[in-house]
């Protein structure tokens, strides 16, 4: 099974279900998940199809969000590419853009070395290299919304990153955020740490400025340039 495969699944969604598509991917997923337990015990009956699923999964999240939003991305005059392709050093395989890019996005630790920070998605200005947003993208809070809140205040420290907004997007499949008050510890984390959640699921939430529907994030990001 490949990411083309969870793409078609997902437009199989869409034809139904229209722009709302977005807030059945936790049960797309589950459809999805069988086809890849087929294919994965074809090949591995005795392994562990749990571990390989979870992988799957998180990796492709990734890819699947970059595919619901690029387009609206690129229309407002922006790019969004993959974290990890800012990874690569001493190999020649960044282009000048993408370089530019990593250097308006490291985090100077002094004597230490200059570090990325790690996100998932990398909204930029393709003319200028200058990076509006970084997104993390996790299935539920509790993976990594803690680690996401360190990042948004390592950048914050940086004379050049201090301005970029750090987004987490979820699923949200524990319901860690359908309720603002009494919130729970994710839900009080991305209030007070994040920019903004946005999020992917069929619960009802209770919106707030930061917290909110995966329809809202376009909007938003329209008003950061």
């Amino acid at each position: 099974m490949e990411f083309e495969d969870i793409a078609s699944i997902y437009n199989k969604y869409k034809r139904k279900h229209g722009k709302g598509a977005y807030r059945k991917i936790s049960q797309m997923l589950i459809e999805a998940k069988t086809i890849h337990g087929n294919d994965f015990h074809k090949r591995s009956p005795s392994g562990d199809h749990e571990q390989s699923w979870r992988a799957f999964k998180g990796k492709n999240l990734e890819k699947l969000i970059i595919y619901l939003i690029v387009d609206e991305v690129r229309a407002l005059g922006l790019e969004v590419i993959n974290g990890n392709s800012l990874e690569r050093t001493g190999d020649g395989n960044l282009t000048a853009q993408l370089e530019r890019v990593k250097r308006n996005l490291v985090i100077d630790y002094g004597e230490f070395g200059m570090h990325l920070p790690d996100v998932d998605l990398v909204v930029f200005e393709p003319k200028t290299s200058k990076v509006i947003a970084v997104l993390s993208s996790k299935v539920t809070l509790r993976e990594r919304v803690a680690q996401t809140g360190y990042w948004k205040f390592k950048l914050k420290e940086g004379k050049l990153t201090n301005k970029i907004k750090v987004f987490f997007l979820t699923l949200d499949e524990d319901g860690t955020l359908t309720r603002k008050k009494p919130s729970k510890k994710g839900r009080a984390i991305v209030e007070t740490d994040l920019d903004g959640t946005y999020v992917m699921t069929e619960a009802n939430i209770v919106e707030s400025d930061k917290v909110k529907l995966l329809d809202k994030f376009i909007d938003d990001l329209k008003k950061l340039i």
